[in-house]
């Protein structure tokens, strides 16, 4: 924003004892970390002044997959030799895609093609009218050296809406506090399982344990339960929970869509706060 307020990626500054920024015209300042959170991975950093260029967010919700995108950034350290970000360019290659890292959750995020590269993290990508729709944050990549990871054409960009969320609560000087427990063990599907528990899908999560006195007890959930929906999204696979749970803050409540047996009914998971 033009009164110094920066977004970056949690893993760039979220645990830094002390940032500088360097404008593109050489100037250095330096920046308090307002927040951060490692769990979104998005960071806010203020720097004190007024009149700052910036850059408009827009709507990752009207992203199209085959737009085109324009990616900032700072690949393995470019930016030091003239103070000028490395501009690259591609389409969204796909969109909606989530997984987790390293204890974060990265939901919904935005693929594209557009060379990301080591030091590219906390950047955005652009739409065509130079609106944000993304922060670039994560790659695949084959191309390994001492110096990071090189792009093979697959990046992921958190979604500005997401990036929005997280921010606004920064600002507000609001922790999400997410030292929580569910109370429960959970496993994936496969054929095997599904033959040795004579279940009629090879899909799907299943609870493998409840403790007890724990939230997972608590929400009247039992060891056999198979996970279906978490919130209204579907549950293929245990990477599955893993995303819509992780993302969750202590007090939020889950509306789990379970089997048991043969019925099929909804319970509400509460995220209690971790006593050990």
């Amino acid at each position: 924003s033009s009164d110094g307020y920066i977004l970056t990626n949690d893993h760039v500054a979220g645990n830094a004892k002390k940032v500088i920024v360097t404008m593109t015209n050489g100037e250095k300042y330096d920046a308090k970390i307002i927040g951060s959170d490692r769990v979104t991975d998005v960071a806010l950093l203020k720097i004190e002044g007024k009149n700052f260029p910036y850059i408009k967010l827009g709507n990752s919700s009207e992203v199209i997959v085959g737009e085109w995108t324009i990616a900032f950034g700072n690949p393995f350290g470019l930016f030091d030799k003239n103070a000028k970000p490395t501009v690259t360019v591609g389409v969204v290659s796909n969109q909606g895609v989530s997984f987790t890292q390293e204890d974060r959750v990265y939901r919904d995020m935005i693929q594209t093609d557009a060379a990301i590269s080591s030091g590219n993290s906390g950047g955005p990508l652009l739409n065509a009218l130079g609106e944000v729709i993304g922060m670039n944050t994560v790659i695949f990549s084959t191309a390994q050296s001492m110096n990071g990871a090189g792009s093979i054409g697959i990046g992921f960009s958190i979604p500005v809406n997401r990036v929005k969320k997280t921010v606004d609560l920064l600002k507000a000087g609001k922790e999400l506090d997410r030292n929580f427990t569910t109370g429960m063990s959970v496993r994936g599907i496969d054929d095997q399982l599904a033959r040795a528990l004579a279940l009629d899908r090879s899909d799907g999560v299943i609870i493998t344990d409840v403790y007890r006195n724990s939230p997972a007890s608590n929400a009247g959930l039992e060891a056999g339960d198979i996970i279906l929906e978490v919130d209204g999204q579907r549950i293929v696979s245990e990477d599955d929970v893993l995303v819509t749970v992780n993302d969750g803050v202590v007090g939020q409540k889950l509306d789990l869509y379970i089997q048991r047996g043969k019925d099929k009914m909804h319970k509400i998971l509460t995220l209690e706060r971790r006593t050990q």
